[in-house]
């Protein structure tokens, strides 16, 4: 089994994809005005509007309403990244700290209030996991040099 994609529901997907886009620095591929993908080397992020719901059953799937799902991206420099999205309209949730498994965390909410996570590993521990896991590099958008913020 592979994991490959994670979709949220939205009453709005042009403003959602927009936010997405500007965050990740990934172009969404659109396939209808209800249905876009921003595709990264790890995975797909696609955004769909309340109209497709009723594809999977009516109440199937319910927009701006999950508190119990994070969704991360691995950055090359979470502090960089917390000063890029400084001016954008996001509610940071948690400025970046290094969490006790060894990554350091930047938490925001998108404008549907879903939590997102930048995070980049800065222990060695959480460095060699990444690998192990295959997930060594960064986003392609910036140097993947990651210098160690802890604070």
């Amino acid at each position: 089994m592979n994991f490959v994609s994670i979709r949220v529901i939205t009453d709005d997907v042009a403003r959602l994809v927009a936010f997405y886009e500007q965050v990740t620095g990934v172009t969404a591929t659109w396939s209808t005005p209800d249905f876009a993908e921003l595709v990264t080397p790890a995975c797909t992020l696609a955004v769909a509007s309340t109209r497709t719901v009723a594809l999977f059953g009516t109440g199937s799937a319910q927009p701006a309403a999950n508190r119990s799902v994070i969704t991360e991206f691995r950055v090359p420099d979470v502090d960089a990244e917390f000063d890029r999205l400084a001016p954008l309209d996001c509610e940071i949730v948690q400025k970046p700290t290094t969490m006790p498994w060894g990554n350091r965390s930047l938490l925001f909410r998108d404008p549907d209030g879903n939590l997102i996570n930048f995070f980049t590993p800065v222990t060695p521990e959480a460095v060699a996991r990444q690998q192990r896991q295959g997930l060594s590099g960064g986003s392609g958008r910036r140097n993947s040099a990651v210098p160690d913020r802890r604070r």
